[in-house]
């Protein structure tokens, strides 16, 4: 009985050092991690936010440069998500240190818990730092403050699976970046983060609904606004749809060994 019970037993100590690495290691490269990010938001606004903007008509009764902030947080935040955990888990499979991981005496959930955590709460931290620099430039307003915490967390730990998936996956630096270069980046543009989907063709605006991206955007800005292309509810359906394949995918993977082992 005292071996099942010990079994069981969160190994806190185990995931919090996973953890503190993984952040100290963020912080060791705060310009890429923090700084760079941020730039680069500032940059959309003074392009689309302050040059285009001032030229195009409210969208959903939204000042245009206020109305690109919730895709604007939504790419950085995908986007890092994917970087610092599918970097996080294949460096040391690129090194082999992870064999001494898989040895040590912590379950393959705890690494999980311990190096997606790390990823999200990075993650969540520069979509913060980027809603902040945004209310610098236009006039900000959250009407649904406790379901944008939601899906920023929610949407922070699902991609962050995803990366970590992507992570064990790749055999080399070219296939880490392979997915987030050729299908992510292309997906995260095309998903209404700079337009509303409304304003297309019907046809293409039937074709976007496949875009799993599109789900997620007009959920966020749902949190700001009260409008949406899609129901809130649906959004946010989709984003724990994916976030329970991709736990399932990773569970699969430490089972089998997929890559890990070989």
């Amino acid at each position: 009985m005292n071996r099942r019970v010990a079994r069981f037993e969160f190994n806190r100590h185990g995931v919090w050092a996973i953890y503190k690495f993984e952040i100290a290691r963020a912080l060791r490269t705060l310009v890429q991690s923090l700084v760079t990010p941020v730039i680069t938001t500032s940059l959309y606004f003074v392009v689309f936010g302050a040059a285009i903007g001032s030229r195009m008509n409210a969208v959903y009764g939204v000042n245009y440069g206020a109305f690109i902030v919730p895709g604007l947080i939504m790419l950085a935040l995908l986007t890092e998500s994917l970087a610092n955990a599918s970097f996080g888990i294949f460096f040391p499979k690129f090194i082999g240190t992870i064999y001494e991981l898989l040895s040590a005496p912590i379950s393959a959930a705890e690494i999980v818990v311990a190096y997606v955590g790390a990823a999200a709460s990075k993650s969540i931290v520069l979509a913060l730092v980027i809603l902040a620099t945004a209310s610098l430039f236009v006039p900000l307003k959250v009407m649904h403050p406790v379901w944008m915490i939601a899906f920023l967390v929610m949407t922070a730990v699902t991609f962050s699976l995803f990366g970590f998936i992507l992570g064990l996956w790749a055999k080399g630096w070219e296939q880490l970046q392979f997915i987030p270069m050729l299908v992510i980046t292309p997906l995260t543009f095309l998903g209404g983060a700079f337009y509303s989907i409304s304003m297309l063709p019907p046809t293409w605006r039937a074709f976007s609904l496949f875009n799993p991206i599109v789900y997620l955007i007009s959920g966020f800005r749902w949190c700001f606004y009260g409008a949406a292309d899609v129901s809130v509810v649906t959004s946010f359906c989709m984003t724990a749809g994916f976030f329970a394949l991709c736990l399932a995918v990773i569970s699969w993977i430490f089972k089998t060994g997929y890559r890990i082992k070989n």
